[in-house]
């Protein structure tokens, strides 16, 4: 398939012809709306067809513009879907995830809208498409927002991206019609795993009170986990099946088939992963306001010069080695005195949990996250930490025993996806002042050690401690990831 967006703008686009629907006019088709026939412009566009399919979801993601804050145009010429702002901007809203709009999957229930389908719009030229998306044939059609580069991998993912979903889904079962779910939980676990876990459960997609997980989306939109399989999730390192996997639809249908079989309810037990994650921000894993204000123990220190939120991050007190004034932060800008947490190992989850709380100490009061998260934290507390003098030689601060052979091939395998091949992509730092993963595995390997094994709060980032990684899996990535650039592209 070549590579063309979908874009929400083609969404909108049959929407204007429903518009006319709605204003009893004949059933509303692809063609230009004007009485006498109009020579579509001669024109060729080119664009990646899986930017397209992110475009059909959420092209403002894909564009890193603002989100819509208003109603799209056409969506006042319906009046069953009840959805406002953003979401009415979205292709697959009007057009559905299967492409077929209102005689598809969305021809009833809450998203039904009654616009048609974009299926039929693969025959189109170039200038035909480009002539909906951009508003020259609609006005209320207007998607020129995306840019020009946008619409042409739009037009390119309608033209050479769809596919007919009746021929792989049966819509009554929502099942798909011939699958191998051994030969998808071998795809699913080369690929999936390693950021959705192994039982699709790693990133919540919802809420506490109603979560949404890979197994949620296989089962009650099988059309959309479709979609997202092969086109990727906007605004995320998520592998698109079309280019980067070389799937093919058969192996989109065992993936579907596999991830149907996984669980939909939030787990019951105890995360010390999530412990680990709430240590570096617990706000951030929570899904909370950050702290504006000192925590109110700060006053017992005068050393360490941070302010607010920082003042609230344990290991801003007890250090990334949790070992606190007798580990790196010892002495330096994050000096505060403070001991580790690194023997409380040793205290029962009760005796953790109430000195969290604030029960013990009213000035170190973090039951804000509430009573689960504590659980977490005083779970990674007693049983996730580790002896950091096992894995970094404190006097060097580089890997004790590793191999960095086998580190690049880990790295290759779960961290490339979203730090890319030499751990530049994401810049943790500003552009005056880069920070890598190269940067952090040098300048603070405790930290990397621990965001390796717990994974980064608030973000899909994956964790050794949920993938089942041996220590010394952490210690050869940290070898490799000391060879990575610190510099700036």
């Amino acid at each position: 398939m070549k590579g063309k967006t979908i874009l929400i703008g083609v969404t909108v686009l049959v929407v204007g012809l429903l518009a006319a629907a709605c204003s009893q006019q004949a059933a509303p088709t692809l063609a230009p709306a004007t009485e006498a026939p109009v020579e579509p412009p001669k024109v060729e566009v080119s664009g990646s067809v899986t930017d397209g399919g992110k475009l059909y979801d959420k092209w403002w993601k894909v564009v890193d513009v603002d989100e819509p804050a208003v109603d799209h145009p056409l969506w006042a010429t319906q009046d069953s879907n009840t959805r406002s702002g953003d979401d009415t901007w979205r292709c697959k809203e009007c057009h559905g995830w299967d492409y077929f709009g209102a005689d598809g999957a969305y021809g009833s229930g809450s998203h039904f809208t009654g616009f048609p389908g974009v299926f039929d719009a693969s025959g189109m030229s170039d200038g035909e498409l480009l002539g909906w998306l951009d508003g020259s044939t609609t006005a209320d059609h207007d998607f020129s927002a995306m840019g020009e580069e946008a619409l042409g991998s739009m037009v390119t993912f309608l033209q050479d991206g769809l596919v007919d979903l009746h021929e792989f889904i049966d819509y009554e079962t929502k099942a798909p019609l011939e699958a191998d779910a051994d030969h998808g939980q071998e795809l699913y676990g080369n690929t999936c795993t390693v950021c959705h876990g192994v039982d699709g459960r790693s990133i919540n997609f919802g809420d506490d009170d109603d979560p949404e997980y890979v197994g949620t989306i296989a089962l009650g939109n099988p059309w959309e986990f479709t979609h997202k399989v092969r086109a990727g999730q906007p605004g995320s390192a998520m592998p698109a099946s079309l280019r980067h996997n070389d799937w093919s639809m058969q192996d989109v249908m065992d993936v579907l088939a596999f991830a149907q079989s996984l669980p939909i309810e939030a787990p019951g037990t105890i995360s010390v992963s999530r412990g680990g994650r709430l240590y570096d921000k617990w706000w951030k894993e929570a899904g909370l306001d950050e702290p504006a204000e000192d925590i109110a123990l700060w006053a017992r220190q005068n050393t360490n010069t941070r302010s607010g939120d920082d003042t609230w991050r344990c290991k801003e007190c007890h250090g990334w080695d949790y070992m606190g004034a007798l580990g790196p932060y010892g002495s330096g800008s994050h000096f505060t005195g403070f001991p580790g947490v690194f023997f409380a190992q040793d205290k029962s989850l009760e005796d953790i949990v109430a000195q969290i709380s604030g029960n013990v100490d009213p000035d170190h009061n973090f039951s804000a996250m509430g009573e689960a998260a504590m659980t977490d934290l005083a779970t990674f507390i007693k049983e996730g930490q580790i002896d950091m003098r096992d894995v970094v030689d404190y006097g060097s601060s580089t890997p004790v025993g590793g191999d960095g052979v086998s580190g690049e091939a880990l790295f290759a395998s779960t961290c490339v996806a979203c730090h890319g091949d030499d751990g530049t992509m994401i810049n943790f730092g500003s552009d005056d002042d880069p920070e890598y993963i190269g940067t952090i595995a040098i300048d603070n390997p405790w930290e990397f050690v621990h965001k390796v094994r717990a994974g980064q709060p608030g973000s899909g980032m994956p964790s050794a401690i949920d993938m089942g990684w041996d220590l010394q899996y952490v210690i050869d990535v940290l070898t490799f990831a000391q060879t990575l650039p610190v510099d700036a592209p």
